[in-house]
């Protein structure tokens, strides 16, 4: 490694543990953000009945794409409220981090969109295949923002290894229902459980 790299890792390494409370405080948002919409997305699927594989891959991928521009638009205000650039090295580094598991993810939701027949209903192989590349996507990211995250990334993880083990009992629910309450559940109903978590924690620090 020569001098420029390393004074440039060096630099990054600083401006990382100096917007470490920067990220904490656009996280907050962003998961509440991305829970809401799972949530709904997941009470919208079950109402109207969204069974079909090709429905259910294009439905939570646009979902997907929404949350993934909120949250940047979300960590742009809170950077433009604290006054510190929002495309920093820093910030490149996260979404270098992210990018691999995430587009993993976008290739087997184009697989299930595109692939599927038209009978073809959905089941819990497409939700753990995502649960996995998230948790992953998370476990990456948590290198460079609070290490918090990286537990949820594990426990994306675990979540879906547990789930799979559904898909080797006879008697387990795998049909479309159960797949679209797992989406609810996971990406729903965690983010706002660990986006107020991150709120109040916050607000007590702010407090101190």
């Amino acid at each position: 490694m020569n001098s420029n790299s390393a004074a440039e890792n060096l630099q990054v390494i600083r401006t990382l543990m100096e917007r470490s409370s920067l990220y904490r405080r656009a996280l907050a948002p962003i998961m509440l953000f991305a829970g809401g919409i799972g949530l709904l997305t997941g009470i919208v699927a079950l109402l109207l009945h969204v069974e079909k594989l090709r429905v259910f891959s294009a439905l939570w991928l646009g979902v997907a794409a929404i949350t993934v521009a909120g949250a940047f638009l979300l960590a742009r205000r809170q950077s433009m409220k604290d006054q510190e650039p929002f495309w920093s090295p820093p910030t490149r580094r996260v979404t270098q981090a992210l990018m691999p598991p995430l587009t993993i993810g976008l290739l087997f939701g184009v697989l299930g969109m595109t692939t599927a027949t038209a009978q073809e209903t959905a089941d819990l192989v497409l939700p753990i295949a995502w649960m996995l590349c998230y948790g992953c996507a998370l476990h990456a990211a948590g290198f460079f923002v609070p290490r918090g995250i990286r537990f949820l990334g594990w426990f994306f993880i675990l979540c879906a290894m547990g789930t799979f083990c559904l898909l080797f009992r006879p008697d387990s629910p795998t049909n479309a229902v159960m797949a679209n309450m797992v989406m609810g559940v996971f990406f729903g109903i965690v983010h706002l459980v660990y986006g107020t978590y991150l709120h109040f924690t916050e607000k007590r620090k702010d407090v101190a």
